[in-house]
Parts: C-alpha cells; structure tokens; sequence
C-alpha cells in the first residue's frame, strides 16, 4: 500500500488551486477515491484521504460533547474541516478560509506524513522544520520507543 512521502515545493495559482504532485497521487489511486477532508492544524493544512478522515470522526463521536477538550477539539479541528475532491487534473481548491488560517499565498510545500499531506506557507514550512532539525535529541528517543524501532 502506498504512502504519502516526500517534501514537494510548489504555488498555488491565481484560483486557489494547487495541483497534486504525482507521487503523492498514489494513495488516491490505490483506494480509487478521489475525495479529501482539509482542515487547519498549528501553522498548516491537513489533508486526509476521506476514509482516514471517517476515523477521526467515528472516534470523535464516542466522547462526550458534555466535556470541555472534546468541543474545543472539534471546534478547532473538525468544524473548519472541508471536504473536496480532486479534479481530473489532480488539482484541489483550497477554500479562501483555510488559505487565510494558514497564510498561504502562493509559494507552499506539500509534505507527505505517511496518512496524511500537510500544506504550508514555503517560509513558515522551513522555519518549522529548521527549529524542529535543533531539537531533535527532544524527540527522537521518544518517537524510536513509541514505534519500537
């Protein structure tokens, strides 16, 4: 089964569009669905397949609304939450409110997260990634024991 992977420099036209790269497209091409959930996360977009997405909402819909985190994450998280569908020319419009949330004008990076594909301003992608590329004694042991590897 395919991954997302990969860091990809790329602009959003005039329309808010942005054309998928093609080793992204793999993912979509192997479930045969076309469609996505966008939302906003931190400094960045989140997208997901749609069945990835129909987790995260199943999961969500155990919990109890009554609990001040679980509506503060699904009013952060899933109430900005888009769906959208690829186009025939792997292109996706990115709605004006997200573009805004993550500040997004025209230079992005599309970077593949195994599940997911993040979207980033160009300059807020490679602050995040320099301050993250400092800090990595922090987390790698962390990360290396949570996937026993």
């Amino acid at each position: 089964m395919s991954v997302f992977r990969g860091q990809y420099y790329h602009t959003i036209d005039e329309k808010g569009r942005i054309v998928l790269p093609a080793k992204l497209r793999g993912v979509f091409k192997e479930k045969n669905d076309k469609r996505l959930v966008i939302t906003s996360l931190d400094n960045y977009l989140l997208v997901l397949p749609y069945d990835e997405w129909n987790i995260i909402e199943e999961k969500a819909k155990q919990h109890s609304i009554l609990k001040k985190e679980i509506r503060a994450f699904q009013r952060y998280f899933m109430s900005g939450a888009v769906d959208c569908t690829l186009d025939p020319q792997w292109r996706v419009l990115i709605p004006p409110s997200l573009r805004v949330r993550a500040k997004l004008e025209k230079d992005i990076v599309l970077a593949g997260m195994v599940k997911t594909i993040e979207i980033w301003d160009r300059t807020r992608f490679e602050e995040d990634l320099s301050a993250s590329g400092q800090n990595t004694d922090n987390f790698i042991d962390n990360v290396a024991d949570l996937l026993g590897i």
